[in-house]
């Protein structure tokens, strides 16, 4: 019986419409890149290459391409043997990846609260709202976009360049495991509470606070993360045994 408060994956490639071979690199690229942050695709997934071309309308040539260019982003593992799977982190990877991420964020949100517009902050009200939309709509990937879109557009208004670059890299690496970590309602919830203090401090130009809230929402997501992979391993257990 399915527990009413988590979300699953569904298991399923999203409905998506045939890649248009006007720019059918950075399309393929991005459609790939959503199917592992949402689950399609998950952790030590072996790729099937056929599958995927079929479900994208496209020939192998852009396919590996676009694997190419994931595996160069740590989303992806390559062998010449074995073929591509979707990255999967250790637990200490994991620890030391949302630490570092923490970090970012913080020092973003100190940045962004000097140097913000009110055009900006306007921008990420919005967004903010439409979250909680999707929120109300029980739509995990608008809701998560939307999130993400918020995080985004703090670290650019820090407007430091190098940071911006390590935060990219990094938050790549990190996306798939970040939408899990609002799998469970009650984690979900949680973040929609510190979004809105977020705001706040944000509105008030307030770095510090803004920069406590960050570093302490991304290590909870960590948390939440470590938890449900623990769950999922427990859950194979009992299968195997």
């Amino acid at each position: 019986m399915q527990n009413p408060d988590l979300i699953e994956p569904s298991g399923t490639a999203p409905a998506l419409p045939k890649v248009e071979r006007q720019r059918l690199h950075d399309t393929v690229v991005d459609h790939l890149r959503r199917f592992i942050v949402e689950g399609v695709l998950e952790p030590g997934r072996k790729l099937n290459e056929r599958e995927l071309c079929e479900t994208l309308g496209i020939s192998r040539t852009p396919l590996r391409e676009a694997l190419k260019v994931l595996a160069a982003e740590g989303l992806i593992e390559i062998s010449p043997n074995r073929g591509a799977s979707v990255s999967k982190m250790s637990e200490a990877e994991l620890r030391e990846m949302f630490e570092l991420m923490s970090g970012l964020e913080a020092f973003s949100g100190e940045l962004a609260c000097e140097r913000i517009t009110a055009a900006e902050i306007a921008e990420i009200k919005a967004l903010h709202y439409a979250m909680l939309a999707c929120r109300a709509q029980n739509d995990l990937a608008g809701y998560y976009s939307r999130n993400q879109a918020i995080h985004d557009k703090i670290n650019e208004a820090a407007r430091n360049s190098a940071l911006r670059q390590t935060y990219i890299s990094v938050n790549r690496r990190l996306q798939a495991l970040r939408f899990r970590s609002n799998y469970q309602i009650t984690k979900w919830d949680r973040a929609i509470h510190d979004h809105a203090e977020m705001l706040e401090a944000l509105d008030a130009r307030d770095g510090k606070r803004l920069a406590s809230i960050l570093r302490h929402h991304l290590l909870e997501k960590r948390d939440a993360v470590l938890q449900i992979q623990s769950d999922v391993e427990a859950a194979q257990a009992k299968l195997d045994a």
